[in-house]
């Protein structure tokens, strides 16, 4: 008997406890740096807000360094575990040991993962540009709307979808990781209807999520940030003193350091909020997704006659199918 969806998701629960740990590290480490920067320049040169730039940029390379080994060590490793959960094999032992072996046996480098990921992110972006651009052709301010609406859905659809291709590479562990990223681009064309029937619990648990976590999130964060009014009045004279030099014109919030703490403080909860979604919500809606997703393929694996007709809507598919 197969596990359930909830079965899944709690047995792989260890990868995004790990996950979370690192989010925080990185967070306080980002934090700490840029924090470096600001009171450095500030103390030294009086320029405070070119300090607290270099530091978010140094900040952001040590961020990007540790999420490349987070997704290779741990996000491929969930999306292993939970598609040999789906596909009816029993999870027991040591799931994430065993989730970040089974990633190093597909991929036996770091590059060699982020080179099939980087092609099934590739090919999904182009194919959800297209659609995009149907809303885009109305023209003037409704087509902007319509589009940039379009944009936002598919942009959360193409996520779902790329995990869930990584996915059928791990299962079609058989055959080359290529040929199997082209097999799960083709899926979703194949089986479209099976596969969007989750998309109402997709933006419902996301939309619920951001309101109740991310609202607590914001009035936490506004509640610390209001007892420290030195330092963002700090902040403000800097910024409109940047604004001057550049020639800018800044709206009005940007000296009113009230507006300018909920502001910040609505950034950061924000920032919160995609930590613990993407790290406990999401995983939970992805292994119904990615259930639909391996099923609809398991009796129809797709055959070259379905890669010929994606060669037409994608370059990027054609590209990757011609170097099979």
């Amino acid at each position: 008997m197969s596990l359930t969806n909830k079965e899944v998701y709690k047995k792989t629960l260890g990868f995004s406890i790990r996950q979370l740990i690192w989010d925080i590290i990185s967070i306080i480490i980002f934090v700490v740096i840029s924090g470096v920067g600001f009171v450095i320049a500030e103390s030294t040169l009086n320029k405070g807000l070119i300090g607290l730039g270099i530091g978010v940029v140094i900040g952001g390379i040590v961020l990007a360094i540790i999420s490349r080994y987070i997704s290779y060590s741990y996000k491929a490793g969930q999306i292993a575990m939970m598609t040999k959960g789906v596909t009816g094999d029993n999870l027991e032992g040591d799931v994430v040991g065993e989730g970040k072996r089974i990633v190093k046996e597909r991929f036996a480098t770091v590059a060699a993962y982020f080179a099939v990921t980087g092609v099934i992110k590739s090919i999904f972006n182009q194919l959800g540009k297209a659609i995009t651009s149907v809303g885009q052709s109305i023209g003037g301010d409704t087509g902007s709307a319509v589009g940039g609406t379009i944009s936002s859905v598919i942009n959360t659809i193409v996520a779902y979808l790329c995990d869930c291709c990584l996915g059928w590479v791990f299962y079609r562990k058989d055959v080359k990781a290529s040929k199997a990223t082209c097999e799960g681009a083709v899926l979703f064309f194949k089986h479209g209807k099976t596969l969007i029937k989750n998309l109402g619990r997709v933006f419902g648990l996301g939309a619920g999520s951001f309101i109740l976590i991310g609202g607590v999130f914001f009035g936490i964060s506004y509640a610390i940030m209001s007892c420290f009014p030195d330092a963002f009045s700090g902040l403000s004279r800097e910024i409109i003193e940047a604004g001057s030099r550049l020639g800018r014109e800044l709206p009005a919030w940007v000296s009113d350091v009230n507006v300018l703490t909920m502001v910040s403080a609505g950034i950061l909860s924000v920032i919160l909020w995609s930590i613990i979604h993407s790290t406990f919500v999401r995983p939970f809606v992805l292994v119904g997704v990615l259930r639909n997703y391996i099923d609809s393929g398991k009796d129809d694996i797709p055959s070259e006659e379905s890669f010929a007709e994606l060669d037409k809507k994608s370059d990027k598919f054609k590209k990757l199918h011609s170097e099979l």
